[in-house]
């Protein structure tokens, strides 16, 4: 019988010690239920959200990951075995599987969908055409309204979503300014991504640098929270809008997240806040699907891959993107 590693959830992980709280296992893999699906993962994907899927809150987007089960997340994989018809045996899918060598899943519930296999680098199913392309795109567009002449905040700007946000930013007419860590990741987002400003939040000012640029932002897309949301609202623009993608600051919280410093500001300011959450409009990914392949034939959009290869390996490619050591889209290759 085929076997599979996979890793699993053991306990709840303190600070961002993933060693002690997850270990990799081994097991026989067993035949399909009807209208599940078999893959052999290609890529894993390390998406910042699960780490609020390894704490115990009850109250997030989605209830916390059992103990004792494969840890979740996103895989791009081949299928090598199905009983749904739509998924037949060597289609290329992505899917809410599992960090293992093989997914199983029934694709109604793990959000599955058949692939175009003749995209010249599939990664981008994971970048400019996955989910974080879809989010940055659905944030911007219908959530904050994006227009020419706003002037654009992305916090967690060198990451995944961030860095996309920053390039649709753009091309929806929209100055940007990015705020990443660290002067490499500053000079990425002005050399390659054409950013109007780029903030150090780790040697930097984040407000000082915010009131500098001369123009009050007139959008925020918020990934951080903390003490980033706190510097950027005082300097928002009357009226201006804020899309909450995400709030990397409090993942790893066991409780609720503290509010923003500088709240009051919502009133005196008129601000408009909504919450990005990109599930609640699955009927849109065909359209954002188009409209992001568009850009990414004509090379108007892009997105680098930071690459860990190996299962055993998968908590190293977890460390970096949850810690920010890397630029663009972090992945497992398997």
């Amino acid at each position: 019988m085929q076997k599979n590693r996979y890793w699993r959830l053991d306990r709840n992980p303190s600070g961002n010690d993933f060693a002690a709280a997850l270990s990799l296992q081994e097991a026989d893999l067993l035949p399909l239920a009807q209208g599940e699906v078999r893959l052999r993962n290609l890529y894993l994907s390390m998406d910042a959200g699960t780490r609020m899927w390894m704490g115990p809150r009850e109250d997030g987007y989605q209830p916390p990951q059992p103990f004792g089960a494969a840890m979740s997340g996103q895989a791009i994989g081949e299928v090598i075995e199905s009983t749904d018809a739509e998924m037949p045996v060597g289609s290329l899918v992505r899917a809410f599987g599992q960090w293992a060598e093989y997914s199983t899943f029934r694709p109604d519930e793990a959000w599955a969908v058949t692939l175009d296999a003749k995209t010249p680098d599939i990664r981008q199913h994971f970048g400019v055409l996955g989910l974080n392309g879809w989010t940055a795109l659905y944030g911007l567009q219908d959530i904050i309204g994006i227009a020419p002449g706003d002037v654009l905040v992305v916090s967690a700007a060198a990451g995944a979503t961030g860095l996309l946000a920053c390039q649709i930013g753009r091309l929806l007419g929209a100055q940007v300014i990015g705020i990443a860590g660290g002067p490499e990741k500053c000079a990425y987002l002005k050399d390659r991504i054409g950013v109007a400003m780029a903030i150090d939040y780790k040697n930097e000012d984040v407000a000082a640098r915010i009131i500098a640029f001369g123009k009050e932002p007139t959008a925020l897309f918020e990934n951080v929270g903390g003490e980033i949301l706190d510097a950027i609202m005082p300097n928002m623009a009357l009226h201006g809008r804020i899309g909450i993608c995400g709030l990397i600051a409090g993942y790893d919280l066991a409780g609720s997240m503290p509010g923003p410093r500088n709240f009051d500001q919502v009133l005196m300011k008129r601000l408009r806040i909504g919450g990005i959450f990109l599930p609640d409009v699955p009927e849109k990914g065909p359209q954002f699907e188009r409209t992001l392949a568009d850009w990414l034939k004509a090379g108007a959009i892009d997105l680098p891959f930071d690459m860990t290869q190996g299962i055993e390996n998968t908590l190293v490619a977890y460390g970096r993107m949850i810690s920010g050591k890397n630029i663009g889209k972090t992945l497992l290759k398997l």
